[in-house]
């Protein structure tokens, strides 16, 4: 495939998004509040609520500032005004962001009140959504946009076109040099031995297999029963995947027949090259776009079966279907429909060159449903308890 130009914005570290948000990032939450206060006042600014950020520690804790600064750090992000409850933690996620050279500021509340700290930060998420609105977008490489990919709500169709569809997109992608990203660890369960050998290198194999072992002990430890109606769930046996092992090689089929993946990432670890990258990640649809987002992301390919709503804040999701029934009852979540792979009507290879045609439109600033629809879910990862 050629490695077409599109139009989007160079950030400082060299990166390139294909949004331009301005973002009140919360460090806590209990500072929610202030962050939405300053949006409310500050139009063209967005802010990103979210549960956690108290009393974390160990690797926990570690995830939950990797994730957050990377939501910061996103190309898909301008500038970013952070407001957290005490300082330290604050200057933390503030200091993380700045290595990327976009302008970053930190506010806390302590010892200056919700109302003094919102207006203080409402006066620089005015300088910041000006500045940014002055930013252009210049000719850049499509191979220099990282995609993400995950399926939802899967069924018989996903296995047989859509996730197929994708397949032959991030074939094309990482042909050029894109970097791309596949994961959902629980759901490679069954075909775990067909991902290892997907590898390229038979260390990078073994660190796969470590990692998924290590959440297969996880889960037998943990279950109560079994995991039926949350591996595979209750919308999966209805639309025919009756088993995990039915749903994981189906879901194998994201990433095409040829790629190799060179390397294994942490949740929310941004990969350091360009190829396709497995990250461990929940499959929770909004909790593994949001680690993909912390990591760097910019677009996601999300195929669905019966239908899924997910969207992002900062990283746009491309939902597409091969099931007529989806299509038409949440049409309005649909962004490309390749149903007609089954009907016998369009080839899979072109199925993928209409998907990168999608891909295109967005990253030139065509929004994409679930933008329309305001679905933004934000979602962290939290691995044990707090103290």
């Amino acid at each position: 495939m050629e490695n077409k130009k599109i139009m989007a914005y160079r950030r400082e570290n060299g990166r390139v998004g294909i949004r331009n948000h301005v973002l009140v990032l919360p460090l806590d939450d209990l500072s929610n509040a202030a962050c939405e206060a300053v949006a409310n006042n500050i139009k063209g600014c967005k802010a990103i609520p979210h549960a956690y950020g108290r009393l974390q520690f160990g690797e926990d804790l570690k995830l939950f500032f990797r994730t957050i600064i990377g939501t910061g750090a996103n190309p898909n992000v301008a500038a970013v005004v952070v407001i957290g409850i005490e300082p330290d933690w604050t200057n933390i996620i503030v200091e993380g962001i700045k290595k990327t050279g976009k302008p970053v500021t930190g506010f806390s509340i302590e010892r200056t009140g919700d109302i003094g700290t919102i207006a203080a930060a409402s006066w620089k998420a005015k300088e910041y959504v000006q500045w940014a609105s002055t930013l252009k977008r210049e000719p850049c490489d499509l191979s220099e946009i990282w995609v993400s990919v995950k399926c939802g709500e899967s069924d018989t169709t996903s296995g047989l076109a859509s996730n197929p569809t994708v397949g032959n997109a991030l074939e094309k992608l990482v042909g050029i040099g894109s970097t791309c990203s596949f994961g959902e660890t629980s759901e490679i369960t069954g075909a775990e031995l067909v991902c290892k050998e997907r590898a390229a290198t038979p260390e990078i194999g073994e660190k796969f297999m470590d990692t998924w072992n290590a959440y297969n002990d996880f889960i037998n430890e943990c279950k109560t029963d079994d995991l039926s109606g949350s591996q595979p769930t209750k919308g999966n046996i209805r639309g025919g995947l009756t088993t995990i092992e039915e749903k994981a090689f189906g879901n194998m089929q994201k990433i095409g027949k040829s790629i190799q993946y060179v390397g294994v990432l942490e949740p929310a670890e941004e990969p350091d090259g360009a190829g396709l990258w497995f990250m461990d990640t929940s499959s929770a649809a909004a909790e593994a776009v949001t680690l993909w987002a912390a990591a760097g992301f910019v677009a996601h390919f999300f195929p669905t079966g019966q239908g899924n709503i997910i969207g992002n804040p900062i990283e746009p999701v491309i939902k597409l279907t091969a099931n007529p029934l989806t299509v038409e009852t949440m049409s309005e979540h649909i962004d490309y429909d390749c149903s007609a792979i089954l009907r016998g009507e369009m080839t899979l290879d072109q199925s993928g060159d209409n998907l990168i045609d999608v891909l295109v439109e967005t990253c030139e600033g065509k929004l994409t449903d679930q933008e329309v629809l305001g679905h933004e879910e934000f979602v962290l990862t939290k691995l044990y308890r707090s103290a």
